[in-house]
């Protein structure tokens, strides 16, 4: 039996097909390949010059241009006008933000913190642990909201923020180490309030976090305002998040035992136990402790 060849019709139709799957294969690498420039903007504790980000990436720098250019219209990318450095950008940010807020302890916290700001009527919020540090994530203003510029994505200082504190206490010092020791870099010599000027002090105050099991600053990275930042853990005894109260000095109780910081630290142990902590099997201070 003799089997008739394809005809031009037929031919014509393959060659279509074999081109329209050969353009969605060069596309999907295309984006594989941009993608890398993104990850390593995401691994950088700081904006990247071009040379860096592309060695970062494996692509020569001419490569890595034509994609950033194509990020920064989507906003995944933006450039500084001076610096001619390259960080995330608003979508990145975005997109970012709605991945933590999908996370189960962010999840649970929400609708208890919101409850909590109810109670206490103080704002409210709740802050994880992101690339460049801790991260605010979610916010809940009191009746009476404080005069803050804190929004949602802001990250929080190491050293003067009472969320930052926690976070140097209760995280791998492996992690928090580079953006400590840029703080301190930055901070200049003039003596401030309530702000450590060398590592040692850095980590008396750590020290003092992980004995009273949260932490405050009293006018600190805000003056004028009271903020408490108290841990939550996951089942493995790993710091989850962080809930924030704060709010003016003048009405703000910030004492230890006082009622917000009983109510918030009953608040961190019940999401702490629904998330799967047993509380005891986990030493104080353990993970922020100096190595």
């Amino acid at each position: 039996m003799t089997v008739a060849d394809d005809g031009p019709e037929d031919r014509q139709e393959d060659g279509s097909r074999d081109d329209a799957n050969d353009a969605k294969r060069a596309g999907i690498q295309s984006i594989e390949v941009g993608f890398r420039l993104l990850q390593a903007l995401a691994a950088s504790p700081r904006a990247m010059m071009l040379r860096d980000l592309a060695a970062a990436a494996d692509m020569s720098p001419a490569k890595a241009h034509r994609y950033l250019v194509r990020f920064q219209r989507l906003g995944a990318v933006t450039q500084d006008a001076v610096s001619q450095r390259y960080d995330l950008g608003p979508f990145a940010l975005q997109l970012g933000l709605a991945g933590l807020n999908r996370l189960d302890p962010v999840r649970k916290a929400r609708p208890i913190l919101s409850q909590l700001r109810d109670e206490i009527d103080q704002t409210a919020g709740i802050a994880v642990w992101g690339n460049h540090g801790p991260t605010i994530v979610h916010w809940e203003e009191s009746s009476h909201p404080v005069s803050v510029s804190l929004r949602l994505g802001d990250v929080m200082p190491m050293l003067n923020s009472a969320t930052g504190r926690l976070y140097g206490a209760y995280l791998s010092r492996r992690q928090t180490l580079p953006l400590i020791e840029r703080e301190l870099a930055t901070r200049g010599h003039v003596p401030l309030p309530d702000m450590p000027a060398s590592l040692a002090e850095y980590d008396a105050i750590c020290a003092k976090v992980r004995q009273h099991g949260a932490a405050r600053t009293r006018g600190g990275v805000l003056p004028g305002i009271n903020a408490l930042s108290t841990p939550v853990f996951d089942a493995n005894g790993h710091l989850s998040m962080a809930l924030i109260v704060l709010g003016a000095q003048s009405v703000f109780d910030a004492e230890w035992g006082g009622a917000v910081d009983r109510r918030v630290r009953d608040i961190a142990r019940q999401i702490s136990s629904e998330l799967g902590y047993l509380g005891d099997s986990r030493p104080s201070g353990q993970d922020g402790e100096p190595s």
